[in-house]
């Protein structure tokens, strides 16, 4: 929760709960990693071993969280669905593929280049 990525990103997961007349059943919080990952989805399973669903702030998390759900024999999607964000590698590494939103990293990065030469322009 140090970085802007993370607070928008559980801001926008909650955001979208709220929208659909749903709370969580819990949050939990990682680092991007995949071990940040395991750690928080077995503080989920803990904390609500029914859980039916995970959205992780990154795809790496999101990986994490699968293995520990397998080690814990949940099946996904089947029990569980979970799904990461940033549509990076580690979506394609996973067993069975991980559900991941796209952050559109390139675009952004564009943009900002183009609004840093417009700056130096003085534009």
């Amino acid at each position: 929760m140090d970085m802007p990525a993370g607070r928008q990103r559980q801001q926008g997961f909650l955001d979208a709960l709220a929208e659909a007349g749903l709370e969580p059943a819990g949050v939990a919080h990682g680092n991007f990693t995949d071990a940040g990952g395991r750690t928080a989805a077995r503080e989920l399973l803990e904390a609500s071993p029914d859980l039916d669903g995970i959205f992780a702030a990154s795809d790496l998390m999101a990986a994490g969280a699968m293995r520990v759900l397998s080690e814990a024999g949940y099946r996904v999607p089947a029990d569980v669905r979970v799904v990461g964000f940033d549509d990076s590698e580690a979506s394609r590494q996973t067993t069975p593929p991980l559900t991941t939103m796209t952050g559109r990293a390139h675009e952004m990065a564009r943009i900002a280049g183009r609004m840093l030469r417009n700056s130096l322009a003085g534009r």
